[in-house]
């Protein structure tokens, strides 16, 4: 079957709760992962907008996670953990929050690495990322919510 990324609180391609958005408490969801490849060192969590104006949108980076741990509670990241900046400059939570109107998809990608990324707080998912990625991938899964404000 192979890496899985789930949410207690949404379905693949359903709507995001609005708790979990810039028009509610702005908390990360709670996220499940199972069927870790063995081997693998390192997991790295990246959230992103899909359908930005301008292009694909990082929201939120996370390395250094725990093959082990098995996901993260809601609002909470695990001490081992390392935030990345997003597209705003953040290193923390920033949920959807696309322009009033339609829906965009928000797309969280969980990569399971054979070694560690070697990044550090504040590291660039653009820039920093892929180069850090090469050759370490061993899987990935993909988990979308869509969300769209109406005020």
């Amino acid at each position: 079957m192979g890496l899985t990324l789930t949410s207690s609180v949404f379905a693949d391609n359903a709507s995001v709760p609005v708790q979990y958005t810039c028009d509610g408490d702005n908390v990360s969801p709670p996220l499940a992962w199972s069927e870790v490849p063995e081997g693998t060192a390192e997991l790295v969590l990246l959230f992103e907008d899909t359908d930005a104006p301008g292009g694909t949108q990082v929201y939120w980076v996370l390395f250094g996670l725990n093959p082990a741990s098995g996901g993260l509670e809601e609002g909470k990241v695990p001490a081992e953990a390392v935030g990345g900046k997003n597209d705003y400059g953040r290193t923390d939570w920033a949920g959807p929050c696309p322009p009033i109107g339609r829906a965009h998809r928000f797309v969280f990608t969980l990569l399971a690495l054979s070694e560690p990324s070697g990044l550090a707080e504040g590291a660039s998912p653009r820039n920093d990322l892929p180069q850090a990625l090469t050759g370490k991938v061993l899987a990935q899964a993909q988990l979308t919510g869509e969300y769209a404000r109406r005020r």
